[in-house]
């Protein structure tokens, strides 16, 4: 079994928590390898033997940081800062495995190159644009702010 560089880097980070006895660090570390070892299990019906590549783990990442920012303004909201808090940290730790988030000014320029280069002309081609910027942007944008940007542009 191939490992990605994200796996590598995650198990490094695994293996120093446990060195360095940082108990929440540890936690959030198991918590994304057993999400990526689900992920590889649930692809081994569709003939991938090798395990998930590195932009399916990113979308795991992203998938995991938004479920804790949803967690965190629900505990916010009803008082429980403590839990508020233990959720920003492993928010924090996930982060570390993302790549750098792009500028608005940089998520302008790939949507409009994006569409030049999938030649999309109407509301139609939208999936296309879609496909094409998840391939090559994941983990690096919002793609819930994405969508309406490109339906402006292609509308």
């Amino acid at each position: 079994m191939t490992m990605t560089l994200l796996r590598d880097r995650v198990s490094a980070g695994l293996k120093d928590a446990m060195r360095n006895k940082q108990a929440d660090r540890l936690s959030t570390l198991r918590l994304i390898t057993a999400a990526i070892k689900d992920r590889d299990i649930a692809t081994r019906s569709e003939g991938v033997v090798d395990g998930v590549p590195d932009t399916e783990v990113l979308q795991i990442l992203g998938k995991m940081v938004k479920q804790r920012q949803e967690s965190v303004r629900a505990y916010e909201e009803g008082g429980r800062l403590e839990l508020a808090e233990k959720e920003r940290a492993e928010i924090a730790v996930l982060e570390e495995f993302l790549p750098r988030k792009l500028t608005a000014e940089e998520i302008e320029k790939a949507v409009g190159s994006t569409i030049a280069a999938t030649k999309a002309t109407s509301i139609r081609d939208m999936g296309k644009v879609m496909a094409a910027l998840k391939a090559e942007y994941t983990g690096r944008m919002d793609f819930g702010v994405v969508g309406p940007m490109i339906k402006d542009r292609l509308g």
